[in-house]
């Protein structure tokens, strides 16, 4: 019987004493299970990258603890790799969004124990230019939202201050040029906001789309054009049931390849950091990469 071999990358910058509450949950579960477990700590940007980049033969399975950052991290140093281990995400963030889309339970040790006697399922991977993404990637309000996030708000106030930030941000948005291009069919107009989707969460909570999921071979795609803002506000309560229909400042698409052209050249929002840049062309990955989650017949 072959040994099962895991390596977990956590974020070594967290605090110590919630590093320590962490890990000391998590850790006695999954080697319980697990033959040979390694354990790496971040300690700055890119360390999650390289350590996944650079992951060697053998390891069957990869636990992320740690938020959406160091997720993003992982995700793009495995993904180019010709091998790739499975991977859990043990939800340690601020809003572990890509994890609520998985069902992974938000306590640590329900996860773990989830995680590891789970099954594995095919995601969908965006790649944008040369950059890859889990759950998102946008220009205009969810970037301008995303950098301008108080650091002592979001430490005190956790995902309620996305939330803040996006408050904020609303009056300020002016509206810019873009030519959307998906599976070759063209739209020009204005926006405030174009948002390309793998997962189903930003900021916590779930985006009112029937059709999304993340192992379609499709992306979604929102676009919030510029009128009175009241969609975005609407997005922001995410109160409302899925929308069957879309009309007037929203629009909704779904398609394999999806090119976004802007006047200039704009940052953009890849998994709540800004990686990237628009103008981009994004493919679709079906079936990229291999992920644990919890049983079907399992209660979290």
């Amino acid at each position: 019987m072959n040994k099962r071999k895991a390596m977990l990358i956590y974020n070594g910058n967290a605090g110590q004493k919630n590093i320590k509450k962490t890990l000391g949950t998590a850790v006695p579960i999954l080697s319980e299970y697990i033959d040979e477990l390694i354990i790496n700590p971040t300690r700055q940007k890119g360390d999650a990258f390289r350590l996944c980049r650079h992951i060697g033969e053998g390891v069957d399975e990869l636990y992320i603890l740690g938020g959406d950052g160091t997720v993003h991290e992982c995700i793009n140093g495995i993904s180019p790799l010709q091998t790739k281990p499975a991977i859990g995400i043990l939800p340690g963030g601020t809003c572990n969004d890509f994890s609520r889309t998985l069902k992974i339970p938000q306590n640590i040790e329900k996860a773990a124990e989830a995680l590891v006697h789970g099954d594995k399922a095919s995601v969908d991977v965006l790649k944008a230019n040369d950059h890859y993404c889990l759950n998102f990637w946008g220009v205009g309000f969810i970037t301008e939202a995303s950098s301008h996030i108080n650091q002592t708000e979001k430490a005190l106030l956790g995902r309620i201050s996305y939330f803040t930030s996006a408050l904020r941000t609303i009056p300020k948005l002016k509206p810019f040029p873009y030519k959307l291009t998906i599976d070759g069919a063209e739209l020009t107009d204005e926006a405030v906001m174009v948002l390309v989707l793998n997962g189903q969460f930003i900021g916590t909570n779930r985006l009112p789309l029937p059709k999304a999921t993340a192992s379609d071979g499709k992306a979604d795609v929102l676009v919030c054009r510029n009128t009175s803002l009241s969609a975005l506000k609407e997005l922001l309560s995410m109160d409302q049931p899925e929308w069957e229909t879309f009309e007037g400042e929203l629009s909704y698409f779904q398609g394999k390849t999806i090119k976004v052209e802007t006047a200039e050249e704009m940052d953009a929002d890849t998994d709540g950091e800004i990686y990237s840049k628009a103008p981009a062309a994004i493919n679709v990955l079906n079936g990229h990469l291999r992920m644990l989650v919890p049983g079907v017949n399992r209660k979290s």
